[in-house]
């Protein structure tokens, strides 16, 4: 018994590809009408885009002539960065990573100095008396030629990772001891906010294993080639 024939315009609309689903379609249009990526308000003691492409390192400082302004440089994407010529790859995903960083307040060391005169912050010491026989020593950062006691509070914000040993000897990153220990100074340095890239050794960890046998043959063959084995 034969099997019926399927009409020949209805097999040829099995065929055709089935329309995109409505909330594919939906997404595409919000893609399209996406926002401007954010831009950022600059920090003390990175002001402008020469300064935040010298403290992340990796040589971007190179590419400073590229971003006009501080808003070119928050709003350009992958493929644009590509076109201005910012290689390698690996390079161009660094600078988009801190970039969203700094929109989102991960800043580096510094980034909470509230202080900064032409790339320099003045870091002193702050005694206050907890008790009657005990006192705390702080690290505060304040305007140069100030004393920690002629500045508000609110003026004198305690930046993380600095510390006091000892009298008055301030600890920390970047940081530089001033004459007769009245404080010290940190000064915007090339890559002080860099993420150092990992080194392979012998191969890194998928060839290692195979790179370190083959050195251990080739050592061993020359040992026997010189014993005249």
């Amino acid at each position: 018994m034969k099997s019926p024939r399927v009409p020949f315009p209805f097999a040829l609309g099995l065929l055709r590809p089935w329309p995109a689903p409505m909330s594919t379609i939906c997404r595409r249009g919000l893609h399209k009408e996406a926002r401007p990526p954010q831009v950022p308000s600059p920090i003390p003691l990175v002001p402008d885009v020469q300064t935040l492409l010298k403290v992340i390192g990796r040589g971007l400082s190179q590419y400073t002539t590229k971003f006009p302004t501080w808003e070119a440089l928050f709003s350009l994407n992958s493929s644009q960065l590509k076109e201005l010529g910012i290689e390698p790859p690996r390079t161009r995903r660094y600078l988009l990573r801190w970039l969203q960083k700094f929109r989102l307040g991960q800043f580096g060391v510094g980034g909470d100095f509230k202080h900064v005169e032409k790339g320099v912050a003045s870091l002193k010491v702050l005694e206050v008396q907890r008790t009657a026989l005990s006192r705390r020593k702080y690290v505060v950062n304040v305007p140069h030629e100030k004393a920690p006691e002629e500045v508000g509070e609110e003026d004198r914000p305690r930046p993380g990772g600095y510390r006091v040993v000892g009298a008055r000897t301030i600890t920390g990153p970047f940081a530089l001891p001033l004459k007769k220990r009245v404080g010290a100074q940190v000064t915007v340095t090339e890559g002080m906010w860099e993420h150092k890239r990992g080194r392979k050794i012998d191969g890194g960890e998928r060839r290692q294993a195979q790179v370190r046998f083959k050195k251990r043959a080739m050592e061993r063959k020359a040992e026997r080639e010189r014993r005249g084995l």
